[in-house]
């Protein structure tokens, strides 16, 4: 980096307008938190509108938009050798159905921060550079998250993740072909010279540490299980305790086991949620004839992720024994842990170093594009903290202009070394 590059920065107040103009596409009024939040769940009107929006800005820019085959968008500025892989930056503005305005969206938004700046400075890079917007990488409308990064890394196959359908039956094909975001670039992508991503945290780490920057060390291992409980329906005073089959019943089994599993230690970090749950047929004088739930786990440790999974399968045919119930499981998402190289963590610590910021290395508690990117080419992330504990997937989601803008000034510089280099 130049003498001269080394003192550019981002229009701090840019990309904050950008951040609050593309959260009013989706807003709505939170009852629970009285708040405005977002809601842009992935192929939906809402989804598209919001990325019609950044297209419009990314074109604005000057930059070349591209559509893969699942969806994602590819916006190119040239490079001196436009021959030469690109830097790749990029993340999602697809949300949770009760979502703030930062989660994955200053990752793309700040990609094109980054594009801007560079043009309002006349700096011209070795290496082309791409900002990129990723197809449903929250996974709560078709229940597999970071299908579009997924798609373009090759963990998912393009057939697999167009058949994936919502709660109405609608599948992710249908949504492309209804929206026309079928593009003509080929999955998996060809592989990028490196990816970095910038994100709010989602987690209480650097605010309660008093440090500005993450540097995010990896993401830990993600399964998500479907489980169908059938039961059946009976009458709730009629029915005598041992002639019942309870799918309620066992479905708070599983939510109380899962949570003794966490406590005990014996799966390292585990951590596990019992986010849904649907009783059939939901009245108060009925036994439940047939509950769904979804089961969420998290560990940095792939093997103690596994005999997790071991074990509360085999905890299952527990409770169908002890219950009468049965029970399907079925698995709908699954990432193993990715642990990004040193050389991309030392990159984004020596930037942020170097722009006088304090920084910790952590672990992503969440999933991000970022991990399945890493199995093409060397990947990185940057972490900025929330306010309010961290709180994310929330109206009361939150980080400052200030931390913002230092976090997308550290993505700027580790652009520019990575668009600059020989290798």
């Amino acid at each position: 980096m130049t003498a001269d590059t080394a003192l550019v920065r981002i229009d701090k107040d840019r990309l904050w307008d950008s951040l609050t103009e593309l959260g009013e596409v989706g807003a709505y009024h939170d009852e629970d938190t009285d708040l405005q939040g977002v809601r842009r769940l992935a192929l939906t009107d809402e989804d598209i509108a919001g990325r019609e929006l950044v297209m419009g800005w990314m074109r604005e820019a000057g930059l070349a938009l591209r559509r893969d085959r699942i969806g994602n968008v590819y916006a190119r500025r040239a490079g001196e050798d436009d021959s030469l892989p690109p830097v790749l930056v990029g993340s999602h503005i697809d949300s949770v159905a009760t979502a703030g305005r930062f989660d994955g969206c200053l990752g793309v938004l700040g990609g094109l921060e980054v594009v801007r700046t560079l043009d309002d400075n006349g700096i011209s890079t070795r290496r082309p550079v791409e900002v990129a917007i990723f197809t449903e990488e929250e996974g709560v409308r078709f229940g597999t998250d970071m299908l579009g990064s997924a798609v373009a890394a090759g963990r998912i196959q393009l057939a697999d993740a167009r058949s994936q359908v919502d709660r109405d039956g609608v599948s992710v094909g249908a949504e492309l072909d209804r929206h026309g975001l079928v593009g003509d670039v080929a999955v998996p992508i060809q592989p990028p010279h490196a990816y970095l991503e910038c994100h709010i945290e989602q987690g209480p780490i650097l605010a309660a540490g008093g440090k500005q920057i993450g540097v995010v060390r990896g993401v830990q291992a993600i399964t998500w299980l479907e489980l169908t409980i059938g039961g059946r329906a009976a009458h709730a005073g009629a029915t005598p305790q041992h002639l019942r089959k309870n799918a309620g019943l066992a479905a708070a089994m599983i939510t109380v086991h899962l949570n003794g599993m966490v406590e005990s230690g014996d799966y390292g970090r585990l951590l596990a949620t019992v986010g849904r749950q649907d009783n059939y047929p939901n009245l108060i004088n009925i036994v439940p004839g047939n509950v769904l739930i979804t089961v969420d786990l998290r560990n940095p440790d792939g093997e103690a992720m596994q005999r997790s999974i071991d074990d509360l399968q085999a905890y299952f045919a527990e409770v169908e024994e002890t219950t009468g119930v049965t029970i399907t499981s079925r698995t709908t998402a699954r990432t193993p842990p990715v642990d990004f190289p040193e050389h991309m963590q030392d990159l984004v610590e020596k930037q942020a170093t170097e722009l006088g910021l304090t920084c910790d290395r952590i672990t992503s508690g969440a999933g991000h594009d970022a991990g399945e990117i890493a199995a093409l080419s060397p990947a990185g992330m940057i972490f900025v903290p929330g306010l309010y504990d961290g709180i994310s997937h929330n109206p009361r989601e939150y980080s400052t202009p200030e931390a913002c803008a230092d976090g997308i000034n550290v993505l700027l510089r580790a652009v520019l070394e990575l668009a600059n280099s020989a290798d």
